[in-house]
């Protein structure tokens, strides 16, 4: 398929590569809810009102006993203290930010303008009007819910902002924050992976739109450098040409000719003609982290360790 920038076709990659894209996104959200844990397993009991308590108890038995690593270590920061709250919001916020984005290219890729993938039915709904329509309303629901994740972190950082420090009734709004804060993302976590579960990729439309836009320009380029030894701003130029010209002579790059690929450079010969196949663009892209189908192989063993 091609992959985009600007949401013009820039360069062939896999669907699997994009689709891993956004595993490395919830992947560092994950991360945040454990972190997130990690800060918070302290136990406040002890501090009592603000100060602490006159009762001979022993906090790090208690908190032991309460399933925590280890007492507070100030009993005014303990009944002050909300950064557990914003911390998880905060994460359930940027993790809702991934979901939105993913949504909104399954609704870009989905419409009738690119076509590259489809949803079963149960995915979609009609329009009041128009019996033709197949809407994507799952992805519509977590783009739109994003932003009442959003509210929940800015109104906890609000409430937070003006509060000198200790306990503070305002604090007692934190609790429907967090949970409603919980109960959104998880609506759209499994939203998110129904879509997912639905989702059908047209093998042959992102085929063809691969091999639409002149996505191997950037190959031709680093051929000429690779191979025939100019600069790369040498390059850039002769390769800018013969966009030009495919442009006005209405040909994809795979379907010019080496005669007429000598016009910009008389050293090519027939092995020039195999950078301009997508495939082959798509698995020269070999470096760590890159689209090649090797690499994707070797990541997906790799996610699935992790996820173990």
């Amino acid at each position: 398929m091609p992959g985009f920038t600007h949401l013009k076709n820039a360069q062939p990659i896999s669907f699997a590569h994009y689709l891993l894209a956004y595993y490395e996104m919830l992947k560092r959200d994950k991360k945040r809810f454990l972190n997130n844990l990690d800060l918070l397993d302290e136990s406040p009991l002890g501090a009592a009102a603000l100060s602490g308590t006159s009762y001979k108890i022993n906090r790090n038995y208690t908190s032991k006993k309460l399933g925590f690593k280890k007492p507070t270590d100030n009993s005014i920061d303990s009944v002050s203290d909300r950064d557990f709250a914003i911390d998880f919001l905060y994460a359930s916020a940027v993790c809702a930010m991934h979901l939105s984005r993913l949504a909104e290219d399954f609704i870009i890729l989905n419409s009738d303008a690119y076509k590259l993938i489809s949803f079963k039915d149960s995915m979609l709904t009609g329009s009041s009007i128009m019996p033709q329509k197949k809407n994507p309303d799952p992805a519509e629901l977590i783009r739109g819910r994003t932003g009442i994740n959003y509210g929940k972190l800015n109104s906890i950082l609000t409430i937070m902002k003006g509060l000198p420090i200790s306990y503070f009734k305002d604090l007692q709004d934190d609790k429907s924050l967090v949970f409603d804060g919980y109960d959104t993302l998880k609506d759209t976590l499994i939203m998110s992976l129904e879509l997912i579960n639905n989702l059908k990729p047209s093998k042959e439309r992102m085929y063809k739109m691969a091999n639409e836009g002149f996505t191997t320009a950037t190959d031709f380029a680093d051929y000429l450098v690779k191979e025939k030894k100019l600069s790369f701003r040498q390059s850039y130029d002769i390769s800018s040409k013969l966009v030009n010209y495919a442009e006005k002579n209405n040909k994809n790059l795979d379907k010019i000719s080496l005669n007429e690929l000598r016009k910009f450079n008389k050293s090519l010969d027939k092995s020039v003609l195999k950078i301009f196949n997508v495939k082959n663009s798509m698995n020269s892209k070999s470096s760590y982290g890159g689209t090649a189908e090797k690499n994707i192989k070797k990541m997906i063993k790799k996610y699935k360790k992790e996820a173990r």
